[in-house]
């Protein structure tokens, strides 16, 4: 070991040519301020140029680098080595399957986001012409808080039920709906809404909060998610009382 330095325990495998799962270390020596993506690019570059990791733009937007530091989900980009210990262990994120190494397939993720229909579908009038949000409505305010993810899978990572059921849509998903839901320039927001509340949407949600607690952008899916359950409840017992009100007009 380097004098003064750290161990990266990494886990390795995951690729068809390299299934065994196993943990290897390196000795680094920490510069100031260096971050778990540094000592990787470190590591990469300087000691073994077979190792596999994910990354992009270094400076927390993309999310491309997500990954577990220490048993927890974060961003290598924005975790500093300083105060992990002596010892630090780099894992893949849970709840995607691993590609090589360090770097995940998003590909279930993404159908997920695909499911709930995570982009916009304006209206006539949206379509035709800008249609602007007032920032202090009501709308806007609902809205802001959940509309920075950058779909880096972090909080898919921490979320227990989407480890338990493999259909679960996950906090990303979610909260993407309930932005669009919640936006009268989006002309599907009630089928948005019928989409997502079945067994696997968000009524699987146990809201644990470990989405909302694991997230770099401080946003709070599970809030998001409560908010659908509660339109959904709503949208249902409207239903339920025009079905009754239908049933006891003349000849119904």
């Amino acid at each position: 070991m380097v004098a003064g330095g750290v161990i990266i325990r990494v886990r390795r495998g995951g690729a068809a040519d390299d299934p065994e799962e196993r943990h290897q270390t390196y000795a680094i020596a920490p510069r100031p301020r260096m971050t778990v993506l540094d000592a990787l690019t470190a590591i990469q570059s300087e000691l073994d140029p077979s190792l596999g990791f994910r990354y992009s733009c270094r400076v927390g937007m993309c999310g491309t680098c997500a990954l577990r530091v220490n048993g927890r989900p974060r961003w290598a980009c924005r975790t500093l080595i300083e105060g992990l210990g002596e010892s630090v262990t780099l894992e893949p994120l849970v709840n995607f399957p691993v590609l090589r190494d360090l770097a995940v397939d998003m590909t279930p993720f993404l159908d997920k986001m695909s499911r709930a229909r995570a982009w916009a579908e304006p209206t006539e009038a949206a379509a035709s012409a800008p249609v602007e949000l007032s920032p202090d409505s009501r709308q806007r305010v609902r809205i802001d808080p959940h509309i920075e993810c950058i779909t880096c899978g972090i909080c898919y990572s921490a979320c227990g039920m989407a480890a338990h059921d493999p259909d679960f849509l996950g906090p990303a998903a979610l909260n993407r709906a309930y932005t669009l839901v919640c936006d009268s320039r989006d002309a599907a927001g009630g089928e948005r809404l019928a989409e997502v509340a079945d067994e696997h949407g968000i009524w699987r949600c146990h809201s644990q909060f470990n989405c909302t607690e694991a997230c770099p952008k401080g946003i709070s899916p599970a809030t998001a998610i409560q908010a659908l359950k509660r339109r959904a409840a709503a949208s249902g017992a409207k239903s339920f009382v025009a079905s009754i009100i239908g049933g006891l007009a003349p000849g119904g």
